[in-house]
């Protein structure tokens, strides 16, 4: 997603590049958006081949926006144009903010692709002038140094943005600098590799298509596909819903919930503190309406009126004779 820069000849090929990885956003969205509604299980875009396409898809933009620097910045910074694109960037990465803080406050985005990408666009002047190899060789190496960095010094969220954090962050697009900018890192260096081999020049002479030219489209105005079509996706979505809502299976969930409950209470309990605790928790979650939406992942478990739930429960059932 090269919303930092442009180069004076645009090659076709990397705006279609960057609208490819767009619609393959826009396809993780949708499926994010179907289990937020409840038409798909939640687990099922959050873990396993599926969280690996939404990493690949982050990964393509930020190597992209690599390739994009090198590319604007090679005969050096044209400081008026960056920071009019810079400020664009910034000033869309805080409506996202805004809104989804407002819309989702449990897990809002604080710092996502459009963070990560106005950090990246700074803090990549840095290394600018650092050679191809050595550059590919910085970002392979931030990425993997990443989890050995990991502190509990940088557990305060205002801190993960810098994804050292020791406990895990909810946030429904969290993109930090590390690992994330290490992507970018590799992108430079590749950008700087092709340059110099001439690759650029020969992909400025390729014809395309015309389904080349419709990504390449997209890719040119990547910023407003991007703020656009998520709250168009939500918004058909939503109209859906209200002509055909999703089936919530209560009685599946919340044998889902007792299961996983008891299984980890067990590990520091015994069974009958355990059995109390957890019908406790969905009991009490139930009364407040508030069972579904914690079990859909639409409401954290771990904040708010369903954390006090758990602090209650937990309380009455220390009450209960450890037998």
């Amino acid at each position: 997603m090269n919303m930092s820069a442009r180069p004076t000849t645009r090659i076709i090929a990397l705006d279609a590049a960057r609208g490819f990885a767009l619609v393959a956003m826009a396809v993780y969205h949708f499926g994010w958006d179907l289990s937020f509604f409840g038409y798909v299980d939640s687990a099922s875009v959050n873990d396993g081949s599926w969280k690996i396409f939404a990493r690949c898809i982050a990964s393509s933009f930020l190597f992209l926006v690599g390739i994009g620097l090198v590319l604007a910045h090679q005969n050096g910074v044209r400081w008026r144009g960056f920071w009019r694109r810079w400020l664009k960037i910034a000033a869309a990465a805080l409506i996202i903010t805004v809104a989804t803080y407002f819309f989702t406050p449990d897990a809002f985005i604080f710092f996502g692709i459009l963070h990560q990408i106005a950090f990246a666009s700074l803090a990549g002047l840095i290394f600018l002038r650092l050679p191809a190899l050595l550059l590919i060789a910085l970002g392979i190496a931030w990425v993997l140094l990443a989890p050995m960095l990991k502190s509990e010094v940088f557990d305060d969220l205002y801190l993960a943005w810098t994804g050292l954090q020791a406990q895990g962050v909810r946030s429904n697009d969290y993109v930090p600098v590390f690992p994330w900018f290490g992507a970018v890192l590799m992108g430079m260096g590749f950008g700087k590799r092709a340059n110099l081999a001439g690759w650029f020049e020969q992909l400025r002479g390729i014809t395309h298509g015309k389904s080349t030219g419709i990504l390449a489209f997209l890719g040119r105005h990547s910023l407003i596909v991007y703020l656009v079509h998520q709250p168009l996706l939500i918004g058909l979505i939503y109209v859906f819903s209200m002509i055909a809502p999703a089936q919530v299976d209560e009685l599946a969930l919340q044998a889902q919930f007792e299961t996983s409950c008891e299984q980890s209470c067990g590990l520091e309990h015994n069974a009958t503190r355990c059995v109390y605790f957890c019908g406790c928790v969905a009991a009490r979650l139930q009364a407040e309406a508030l069972f579904t939406p914690v079990m859909t992942g639409k409401l954290d478990f771990a904040s708010g009126q369903p954390a006090e739930i758990s602090r209650l429960c937990s309380i009455e059932m220390l009450e209960i004779p450890n037998q």
